[in-house]
């Protein structure tokens, strides 16, 4: 088999080569590349000394049906494919970027948060910074100053500048498109497949529409294709690891993992998806019993390295830039713990002082432990009608207000005031300063924890009756210990029920003015439910303290933040009368979601998936499950897809590529369904990429039929062929896109169900608000 001097290897014949190792056989990307068939790895680089004779030879009379997919003649249509996706897609999300020219939907809230970046005002919010921490940089960097408010959708931006933000989102939003062409051009090696997959996604509405706006959705989505692609092309490195461009693939998957994860706690669905893939490919090594466990062991360490430390670092460092740049007291300091406001500058805690031990006749606030768990608060308004008595309520307010305020009193002298200090086992009153009653508790039970008792707001200038008495317990302490301001864990039992005071974190309805729920806990375990600290305290007569020494560290922050975030994530719960999508709508295109305006007057953008395409999609997704199924038979029944091995070849890419888009689409979709907290329509948007990328795999063009094969086989590729976007689909998105283009750059005039409106005859489901 080794080749005289100066002839192509090539030039032997393939059969008698592939004959002479007829087991395991292994890809041969080199060899594929010529042969269009696998290669005995393994044993032919063996016979092979120099492993270059076939690569620096060019394939001769190759006959023109081995070349199929592989052949190196499309390289040169591709990149005019890719050319013709980056055009389109940056022209179809930058056109009329500036209108309409007021705020929309939520740039309500992440342009404000890019606003708190620039200023430098620390805030609240359930996902990752680094999203927030992009949108205000691009602000920034385009001459945004910061100041506009974002005060509710439709306020007119004026003079603002804001085509920063929006022009930055929708930049990383046109990345979509070229980023799935080149990812299924790896994984099928056609280039009329990758560019099936950017056109749908060029010319879908949805896709559109949620990229030209201030919103974290574009950058979110920019991550996780980034993470997909590189995935796929380190993946294409395998036959040369530890090259450099092995490396290259593998420490850019780790930065866009940490970079979808760092928008967006959704981008934990990639990096299982990853992690899987990862696996899968570590387990393949294992089985390669020529490779040293030396070898197969540095495999491990790199792949830890890339893709678990890196990510790790990166993601951290997105938390301690944010921690500096955000250092100023703004409206998410209630949020957070006494110890970790105490380094936000403004926040009152910030470089303070203030008497070390509590003493009657102070004025304080007293915090929930729970983290978000809120001041103990009260207001003039009574508990409704069949919600207990009909006091005044008692809540939890996550907010810094004047209504958070309380003095401390005697049991027996509620006048008193005198600085004598409060000990562990003391009996006190406590009256809300700005109504002057009493915290009060009874056997009423509780609004929303039934088990629980109601705390009430009673009698009048601290005077009202035995159920206003609460003792004192300091967590861990002992009768006559102290009450330490910020740093003691404090509790207050009930005298007349032996109940605790206690935050359930459950919101209260619109009576309640959706603050947290307060209850009287007849269960006495300590949790930080039911555990307080003093945190501001007013009293004259005492001298005063430096609390710098409270400032907490970075890992304490980092930990605490998290704990915030998720327990604020899983809290969005529906609202009465507010709009709320459930995820069995979102694959079909059952709603859409308004962005901007409702009435003929107004200017309206909505956003909607191009119908033609999403159900396409839905099809492809089942369509794709039966052609694997069907493939699979009819390779275990060793029936013969087609002579010259082309439909072997292609099963086998389909299988592996669309195995991957498919489980990329479960992991972005199912989970969905096990979440409690309010979901939105824009939440399919990642898995939808996946499932568009799948339609291009499902549309590779099937050239022959298989031979001698059963009738279902025979169906299953002219089905295929019938949906190739090559034959048919392509005119209909066109189509779609040019009827549905309103929803995504605006429209003015009649509503959908007027015959002169634009969007005449195309609500074709009751359910689109358009």
């Amino acid at each position: 088999l080794s080749p005289p001097s100066g002839r192509n290897v090539y030039a032997y014949s393939t059969t008698t080569l592939w004959k002479a190792f007829p087991t395991d056989p292994q890809p041969c990307p080199e060899f594929q590349l010529y042969t269009g068939k696998l290669c005995p790895y393994s044993r032919v680089m063996d016979l092979m000394k120099d492993g270059k004779a076939y690569r620096s030879q060019k394939p001769r009379n190759v006959p023109q049906h081995d070349q199929g997919i592989y052949s190196p003649n499309n390289e040169a249509q591709s990149t005019a494919f890719f050319l013709l996706v980056v055009l389109l897609s940056f022209s179809t999300r930058l056109y009329k970027i500036m209108e309409p020219p007021h705020v929309c939907w939520d740039e309500t809230h992440f342009g404000k948060m890019g606003s708190y970046y620039i200023n430098r005002t620390f805030f609240f919010d359930v996902h990752p910074p680094l999203g927030k921490m992009l949108i205000g940089l691009a602000g920034y960097m385009t001459g945004y100053d910061g100041t506009y408010p974002f005060l509710k959708p439709g306020d007119k931006y004026e003079h603002h500048n804001y085509w920063g933000m929006r022009g930055f989102c929708a930049s990383l939003g046109s990345c979509l498109p070229p980023f799935a062409y080149l990812t299924v051009l790896e994984l099928s090696q056609s280039p009329t497949a990758a560019l099936i997959t950017a056109a749908v996604l060029a010319f879908d509405t949805g896709c559109i529409t949620i990229s030209q706006y201030i919103l974290l959705d574009p950058i979110l989505m920019f991550f996780i294709m980034g993470a997909v692609l590189s995935m796929v092309k380190f993946n294409r490195q395998r036959y040369r690891p530890f090259s450099a461009p092995w490396w290259f693939w593998l420490v850019l998957t780790g930065v866009n993992l940490s970079g979808a994860l760092g928008v967006k706690f959704v981008g934990l669905f990639v990096i299982l998806l990853v992690g899987m893939n990862t696996a899968w490919d570590l387990w393949s090594l294992l089985g390669d019993l020529r490779l040293s466990l030396i070898d197969f062991g540095k495999h491990v360490l790199s792949r830890v390295f890339g893709l678990i430390l890196l990510p790790l670092f990166l993601y951290v460092t997105i938390f301690a830039v944010h921690f500096v740049v955000l250092n100023k007291s703004g409206p998410g300091d209630g949020f957070f713990s006494s110890a970790f406001q105490s380094r936000l500058i403004g926040n009152n805690l910030h470089n303070a002082s203030m008497p070390e031990y509590l003493a009657y006749g102070s004025i304080i606030t007293v915090k929930n432990l729970r983290i978000a768990g809120g001041y103990l608060h009260s207001h003039w308004h009574l508990y409704p009608e069949g919600v207990g008595a009909k006091q005044q309520q008692v809540t939890a307010y996550l907010h810094k207000d004047y209504n958070n305020m309380w003095l401390v009193h005697r049991s027996n002298d509620p006048q008193s005031g005198e600085p004598d200090l409060v000990r562990h086992g003391d009996i006190i009153q406590l009256e809300h300063k700005e109504t002057t009653r009493n915290l009060h508790s009874h056997l009423h039970e509780a609004p929303l924890t039934k088990k629980h008792f109601q705390v009430t707001g009673y009698g009048i200038n601290g005077t009202g009756d035995p159920n206003d008495l609460w003792q004192v317990e300091v967590c861990g302490g002992r009768k006559g210990d102290l009450v330490k301001v910020l740093r003691s864990k404090v509790r207050f039992l009930h005298r007349a029920t032996g109940c605790v005071l206690y935050s359930s974190g459950k919101t209260l309805p619109k009576w309640g003015w959706e603050q947290v729920e307060i209850t009287c806990s007849p269960y006495l375990k300590e949790t930080p439910n039911s555990q307080w600290n003093i945190e501001d305290h007013i009293n004259a007569k005492l001298p005063n303290i430096s609390l710098s020494v409270l400032k907490p560290h970075f890992l304490e922050i980092l930990l605490e933040s998290h704990i915030v975030m998720i327990r604020g994530n899983s809290g969005l719960k529906p609202k009465d009368n507010e709009m709320n999508s459930k995820p069995w709508h979102w694959p079909i295109n059952y709603q859409g979601l308004r962005f901007s305006g409702v009435n003929e007057t107004e200017y309206r953008v909505y956003l909607l998936g191009n119908p033609v395409i999403w159900w396409l999609n839905l099809v492809s997704l089942g369509l794709y499950v039966v052609m694997v199924a069907v493939a699979s038979l009819a390779l275990r029944r060793g029936v013969q897809l087609d002579k010259r091995r082309i439909g072997r070849k292609h099963c086998r890419v389909l299988m592996e590529g669309g195995g991957l888009l498919l489980l990329g689409w479960l992991l972005h979709y199912v989970p969905f369904y096990t979440m409690g907290r309010i979901l939105y329509y824009h939440h399919y948007f990642p898995a939808m990429l996946f499932s568009s990328m799948l339609t291009g795999k499902v549309g590779l063009p099937q050239t022959h039929a298989p031979h001698n094969a059963p009738f279902i086989l025979i169906a299953h590729y002219r089905l295929i062929q019938d949906f190739s976007f090559t034959h048919i689909q392509t005119a209909d998105v066109l189509k779609d896109f040019y009827m549905f283009h309103p929803l995504s750059y605006g429209m003015r005039g009649p509503l959908a169900h007027d015959p002169d409106s634009t969007m005449a005859g195309l609500k074709w489901m009751d359910s689109w608000e358009f």
